[in-house]
């Protein structure tokens, strides 16, 4: 079983015109500006995942600030997994900082997606005021056991579009505050996860946080792969692509060279995933 837990969609009306969803959106803009930039459907994803022989994929959209466009999204993620329900979990997506999150995140429930993600503050890092407002989202998702996928990047190294100011304890502190949820910190909780190696506290803090794979051929030597799941435990580490963004087999690959053995890679490309969704 290969499930890929990092893939985002768009409706036609966005991929078509992604001009026309720039004003007022400025993440967006950044990120998606470039043609080279990659918006994808629906049916886009499932021919990838059929190539790469990926059974399911965890899908979301975007973290809009205009409650007409997360709506407009997440709506397609609900009819994208109503069409394929064996083979896509949605996630229902949108700024941390909207006063409407909670009620997106409640509708979304209803609608049959399975948590909140993926939330990312571009323009700021992941702040008391953050931690705050995404309260009542958070006690929604635990009292649904809904899951919950959060950006994360690592606070040092080279600048690229999307890589936010977060510090790690920042990162920490929003895990710290929601010890119930199952959350995922999506592109190796930027780094955070190598102090689970210290003595006290961070080990029992992580204890229902998975880290994702996301963007690891752009930003991590295949080596990581290993070195994580010796830090962290191999059974901790979701593969996701990020698609459009790679291909699932540059993750294949990278795994292969990083030396992990047959079960760690089975543990890593689908089975740690399978348990949190099932």
């Amino acid at each position: 079983m290969i499930i890929d837990a990092h893939t985002h969609i768009f409706p036609s009306s966005i991929r078509e015109n992604r001009n026309g969803f720039f004003k007022m959106e400025e993440a967006f803009q950044s990120l998606y500006s470039s043609p080279k930039a990659r918006l994808v459907g629906a049916r886009e994803l499932i021919a990838a995942m059929d190539d790469a022989g990926v059974q399911k994929s965890i899908v979301f959209g975007f973290p809009w600030e205009n409650a007409e466009h997360f709506k407009l999204n997440n709506d397609y993620v609900v009819e994208a997994v109503n069409r394929y329900p064996e083979r896509l979990v949605g996630l229902a997506c949108f700024s941390p900082l909207s006063p409407k999150g909670a009620l997106e995140a409640g509708r979304c429930l209803d609608e049959g997606l399975s948590g909140v993600g993926e939330l990312a503050v571009y323009r700021g890092g992941i702040t008391a005021r953050v931690i705050e407002n995404l309260a009542p989202v958070m006690v929604l998702c635990q009292k649904r056991n809904a899951l919950f996928m959060l950006h994360t990047n690592e606070p040092v190294g080279h600048q690229y579009p999307g890589k936010t100011p977060n510090t790690l304890l920042q990162i920490y502190d929003f895990v710290k505050a929601y010890p119930q949820n199952r959350i995922i910190l999506a592109h190796w909780g930027g780094g955070l996860l190598f102090y689970a190696l210290m003595k006290k506290e961070v080990k029992g803090v992580l204890q229902n946080a998975w880290f994702d794979t996301a963007a690891s051929p752009f930003l991590y030597q295949p080596e990581m792969y290993r070195v994580a799941g010796e830090t962290v435990g191999f059974d901790k580490i979701l593969f996701g692509s990020d698609f459009p963004l790679l291909k699932p087999q540059r993750y294949f690959k990278e795994m292969g060279e990083a030396g992990l053995s047959s079960d760690q890679m089975d543990h890593i490309m689908g089975l740690n995933a399978q348990d949190l969704i099932c």
